[in-house]
């Protein structure tokens, strides 16, 4: 989710589901110890539970990170072993990662003795075209017993060469079973599954077999059904789910005090255009808090404007 679930994203994600475990985006290690770590690390303290997903692989900096990930607040602190992007390759991390379990180990090993924050582990089911399920099985083994105790699995292998990283999601193609396949052989390690799920049925069936579901494109393209899950996933019935009007003037208000702080209105509003997605009108919105010439105001309120009138009148545009 680079570029995606920074701050401005997440408080948005959080503003409609209370319970969802919320991730940053990855984050390399070199830019948190030689970097601008605020702008890395600052988060809302509404967005908890939070995860910080890293990009490393030298353990001492791994567990450096880890410390200054528990000093900052973090709930827990994920190593990202399924990023196929030739750009995190050439950092030796990401997908790549798989070929090295013991090198993976060593990170956790490490992280866990410098922090006492969870360590989990993000991955694929496979590199390149090599569908041999023990490849996955002695990854996850081998981790395991550093004492990785949550693993997220993309459902898809990860062709480090041939595909770019928006193909490695779509075209290597899903195997639900190997992941199913892993919680039966690790019945106590939480495995949660990911990639290609945009419907709360499948969230559902999938939920019969794994301990969690991680969710992506479907709930950044149309947010609003992220106000279901506190209810449908979680149980929260008695909970009003919220309405789009209420998440608005919330979302003016963080987005005045940001501005107060120095935030372009630009930085935010990218990652709310979709707030309206399918009610009727929402086109001009979107248009408005799109338009560079017109987000130079750096006016919150512009969110008010041409808001779509019918919000019950839901329709394809």
């Amino acid at each position: 989710m680079l570029d995606w679930t920074d701050r401005h994203c997440r408080y948005f994600h959080r503003l409609l589901s209370k319970n969802v475990l919320l991730y940053t985006e990855m984050v390399n290690v070199n830019a948190i110890l030689h970097g601008d770590a605020h702008r890395h690390l600052d988060f809302n303290a509404a967005e908890h539970p939070i995860v910080l997903q890293l990009g490393g692989s030298e353990p001492d900096l791994l567990a450096r990170c880890a410390k200054i990930a528990q000093d900052w607040g973090y709930d827990e602190v994920n190593i990202n072993c399924g990023c196929p992007s030739e750009r995190v390759q050439s950092g030796a991390f990401g997908a790549c990662l798989m070929h090295e379990p013991n090198l993976v180990a060593d990170g956790v090993k490490a992280m866990r003795d410098a922090a006492d924050v969870e360590v989990s582990v993000k991955h694929r089911i496979g590199l390149d075209k090599n569908e041999d399920y023990g490849f996955v099985r002695d990854f996850i083994g081998t981790v395991a017993q550093a004492g990785v105790r949550v693993f997220v699995v993309h459902a898809r292998n990860a062709w480090l060469k041939g595909l770019s990283p928006k193909e490695n999601r779509d075209i290597p193609p899903l195997r639900y079973d190997v992941v199913q396949r892993l919680k039966r052989d690790f019945p106590d390690v939480h495995i949660s599954v990911n990639g290609g799920i945009t419907d709360y049925e499948s969230v559902a069936q999938h939920l019969q077999q794994v301990d969690g579901v991680m969710v992506g494109r479907w709930f950044y393209h149309e947010p609003f059904v992220l106000a279901q899950a506190d209810a449908r996933v979680f149980g929260q019935t008695n909970t009003p789910m919220p309405t789009r009007e209420r998440i608005l003037a919330q979302l003016v208000e963080y987005a005045q005090s940001q501005i107060e702080q120095g935030v372009p209105l630009r930085n935010m509003t990218r990652h709310w255009l979709n707030l309206f997605h399918g009610v009727a009108g929402a086109r001009r919105w979107r248009a408005q808090l799109s338009d560079a010439n017109v987000l130079k105001s750096n006016n919150a309120y512009l969110l008010l404007q041409n808001i779509p009138r019918d919000l019950a009148g839901i329709e394809d545009e």
